[in-house]
């Protein structure tokens, strides 16, 4: 058996670590956006999270494009982890950062094998609908013609626009809340593909297993029929061949005649 690499090493033995800290960073997130009257040193050590969380995930991709076989080939097969690990060094701004994050937790949670497809799913539609809610909670409280004021407002708000219903009682008014928006459209529309998709797979497995199945059991007709014939034409080649002379039936001799039960009276002619 193949031995791992010390990249693939590496990505097994940090998954767990990454991910408790992608929690701390949905804590850090979330505090200053839900309790905004808390003291200001509760902000300032939320944000202190924040940027450690992502520089764990930058560490992290500094890590593994070190053990890589193939810089070259890491860097550009891995262009979205780079991405997010520039995208907030840019601007240094909140949102920028719970992107990247985002970004950096779906890519390892992706590479996770023991992530199965339904599990990434649910945990991308609570995500989305989660940090969705906080960023345009964030961005919309103070706009002045904004009618996103509370947490409520920001899930009824998130939960509609995830799933394409768009009711319209609740609406960004301002431009980063409107690209939150189109994101979380263009979010929901690919996981809805998604689950749809994994749908259709399960369905198309479970008809091909069955014609599978039927393939063999029809397999195993024509085998029977096979050996039928054979013990057929066994049985004609013994039924007509000198083995059956030697029978019981055979070995009695020519059948005797039947004896006359009444003997016949002898007359002579008269003269």
């Amino acid at each position: 058996m193949k031995e791992p690499s010390r990249q693939a090493r590496w990505e097994r033995r940090s998954q767990t670590p990454l991910l408790v800290l992608a929690l701390c960073f949905t804590a850090a997130y979330a505090v200053p956006i839900v309790a905004p009257e808390a003291h200001a040193d509760v902000h300032r050590a939320c944000t202190h999270a924040e940027w450690v969380v992502w520089g764990a995930f930058a560490a992290d991709y500094l890590v593994r494009l070190g053990l890589a076989a193939d810089r070259k080939v890491f860097v550009r097969t891995h262009w979205l982890d780079l991405a997010a690990v520039v995208l907030p060094l840019v601007q240094p701004l909140r949102l920028l950062r719970l992107v990247a994050t985002l970004l950096l937790v779906g890519r390892r949670a992706r590479m996770a094998p023991q992530v199965r497809l339904t599990t990434y799913v649910a945990g991308a539609v609570v995500g989305l609908l989660m940090f969705g809610s906080l960023a345009v909670l964030s961005v919309e409280r103070d706009a002045p013609h904004g009618n996103i004021k509370n947490l409520g407002d920001a899930v009824w708000w998130s939960f509609t626009t995830m799933t394409t219903v768009g009711y319209g009682d609740h609406s960004p008014t301002t431009g980063l809340g409107r690209v939150l928006a189109v994101g979380l459209m263009l979010s929901g529309i690919a996981l809805l593909g998604v689950v749809t998709a994994n749908i259709a797979a399960w369905f198309i497995a479970r008809f091909e297993r069955d014609d599978q199945v039927e393939r063999l059991q029809l397999a195993a007709i024509r085998e029977l029929q096979g050996e039928v014939r054979a013990l057929r034409a066994e049985v004609a080649a013994l039924g007509g061949g000198p083995a059956m002379a030697t029978g019981p039936a055979m070995a009695t001799g020519p059948a005797e005649q039947p004896a006359d039960p009444a003997p016949r009276e002898v007359t002579s002619p008269t003269p």
